[in-house]
């Protein structure tokens, strides 16, 4: 097939577009593979199409290797099968929700477990039909309150979603292993570096959960590996390893001090310092501290009455040496959402004093206490004391104040223990290309789906959930692949096998290049040919280097003595060959990747 740019749907641009902050939204938007259509929208042009099913049939290979059979459900859904399982409403802001002309309610589905599940209890009521393994490529929606770096985090976006069906848990986990060698397969075939990270499973629910990460240090998401295992893990899914409790027994009471200007951590450490005040013995430093943060936390769904459930004002204790990591204190209250408490929040109560908050006050006067689980029974901590400019030293927890529950809010620092006693943590960033769920029973009895199982009886199925962001592929092999000059497909992607230019305004060489692109063709193999005659040997050069192609066969100067220049743009080599040996080396080449 050959694809010329003369008449090609495709334009280039040279210079980043104001909105795009990391580099694959810049080159793509800058190649003509995207066009941005309103925020966290985009079109697929043509070249970025080719891309995206490129991706879309290496996913669907892999799939169909493991015994999945695709299917494909409308993107806009009713609302009564997300209100069996309380999805309406958990998903919150985040479902785009509409009505039609008779006022009946619908949403664009963000996700298809309801759907899925649904359509098993409607086909089978047999043990014999299981298991089974259904998928869908198709596009989802989600309201991104802030849609970001182009394809990576919009609102609109391409999923492959895969649901197995099981009648027990052993099955599901043999169901779940094919899927994770089945994401291992199709992120090695598409050169991506990536890691398999221990995860949280939000509103999806269930039990085991990761999540593929691509390692970039522009993803949103951080999570660590150990210095000494194979231990990896989204940072909302690390576990804070627990101290052992300490006897209460013997403690000195708490004792309040004066504290001038002494609003932050450092400088209430600093005053302890000046004053003598020690721990155990030794000089204070921040993680001997509680720090209290006070935040909202607002149920999903509505009371008796039917109004929203109010929110409810929560103290989240930390040691004063970390912040509170907010996607991970949010990861732990799910489905409820979480916001700062406001500077209304803080005049309506008189025992709120801003920078001087304590768990002291908060649980004499109801407010809920949730505390970091290195707050154990017989720990001693220096604490606000609740009026200004005033602290207390020595505030036990377990006899002066009881947390209501713990939560794992605290950021994870480098260098903390890893939770599985082997070494040390680092941190890293990465983007959410996968993320594998065991389910288990939560839809399929949700929507009461019966089978009789092998002695006769009706039992419930148990059902694993897997995604994969099809096209924010596209971006992050975009993001881990370009380099200076523009884009970087691997062969397996790449919208075209092979970018011939034409550098040479001889007639003959024209003539030589067009002959050539055609037996390339002949070859089975697809050519972009930059056959454009009014645009110079330079923009062209660029123009090759910017789409990405992996490999760039110049007809130029050379073509006088019988040669042209194979570019490889995956590992910058240039070499010249033979012309008339030009088709046979690149389909070696080729056969080879």
């Amino acid at each position: 097939m050959i694809t010329r740019m003369s008449q090609f749907f495709l334009r280039t641009l040279r210079d980043n577009p104001a909105d795009a902050e990391v580099p694959s939204h810049q080159l793509l938007v800058r190649a003509g593979y995207i066009r941005r259509v309103a925020p966290g929208v985009y079109s697929w042009l043509p070249i970025g199409l080719r891309v995206l099913r490129k991706i879309e049939a290496v996913v669907r290979e892999e799939m169909d290797a493991i015994g999945g059979q695709e299917l494909a459900f409308p993107a806009l859904l009713p609302r009564e099968a997300y209100e069996a399982t309380g999805r309406w409403t958990e998903y919150g802001d985040a479902l785009f929700r509409l009505k039609d002309r008779k006022g009946a309610d619908y949403l664009l589905g963000p996700t298809h477990e309801e759907m899925f599940a649904s359509v098993v209890k409607s086909e089978f009521n047999s043990y014999k039909d299981f298991p089974v393994i259904l998928y869908q490529i198709q596009t989802k929606y989600r309201d991104e309150e802030r849609p970001r770096a182009g394809i990576l985090r919009g609102r609109e976006f391409v999923m492959k979603d895969s649901y197995s069906f099981n009648m027990d848990d052993e099955g599901l986990e043999k169901s779940y292993q094919l899927h994770r060698t089945a994401y291992q397969n199709i992120f090695n075939r598409l050169g991506i570096e990536y890691a398999i990270c221990s995860a949280t499973s939000g509103a999806m629910g269930g039990s085991a959960s990761e999540e593929f990460l691509a390692v970039s240090p522009t993803g949103e998401d951080t999570f660590v590996r150990s210095t000494e295992s194979d231990f990896a893990a989204n940072v909302e899914a690390v576990v804070t390893p627990v101290p052992e409790e300490r006897p209460i027994e013997g403690l000195a009471e708490a004792k309040e001090y004066e504290t001038p200007n002494a609003e932050t951590i450092e400088a209430l450490v600093d005053w302890a310092n000046q004053e003598g005040v020690t721990i155990d013995g030794r000089a204070v430093e921040a993680a001997d501290t509680l720090k209290c943060i006070l935040v909202k936390v607002s149920k999903p769904g509505t009371d008796e009455e039917g109004k929203p459930f109010a929110p409810e004002l929560t103290g989240v204790l930390v040691p004063g040496n970390r912040e509170v990591d907010m996607k991970r204190l949010e990861a732990a209250m799910e489905p409820a959402q979480v916001e700062l408490a406001s500077e209304e929040d803080f005049a309506k109560s008189s025992f709120l004093v801003k920078g001087y908050v304590g768990p002291l006050a908060l649980q004499e006067n109801g407010v809920k206490v949730l505390a970091d689980p290195r707050v154990v029974k017989g720990s001693s901590w220096i604490t606000g004391a609740d009026k200004k400019e005033h602290h207390f030293v020595g505030v036990v927890a377990g006899r002066d104040f009881t947390p209501d529950g713990t939560v794992e809010a605290a950021e994870i620092l480098e260098g903390d223990a890893s939770p599985d006693g082997k070494g040390t943590l680092t941190l890293a960033r990465g983007i959410e290309i996968g993320h594998i769920f065991q389910l288990g029973r939560k839809y399929t009895e949700a929507f009461d789906v019966q089978i009789l199982d092998e002695s006769g009886k009706r039992a419930v199925p148990t059902m694993g959930s897997y995604g994969v962001g099809v096209s924010r592929l596209v971006a992050v092999v975009a993001e881990q692949m370009h380099d200076e000059a523009g884009l970087r497909w691997p062969q397996s992607v790449a919208p075209f096998d092979i970018h011939v230019v034409i550098a040479n305004k001889d007639a003959a060489a024209g003539e030589a290049a067009t002959k050539l692109v055609e037996q390339l063709s002949s070859a089975g193999h697809e050519v972009l040919f930059d056959d454009r005659p009014k645009v110079s040997p330079g923009v062209k050069f660029k123009d090759s280097e910017l789409l990405g192609m992996p490999l760039v066969l110049v007809v130029g100067r050379g073509f006088a003595d019988g040669v042209v220049e194979l570019r490889n743009r995956l590992i910058g080599e240039k070499v010249e060959i033979a012309y008339d040996q030009a088709v046979a080396e690149i389909s070696k080449h080729l056969a080879k990747a």
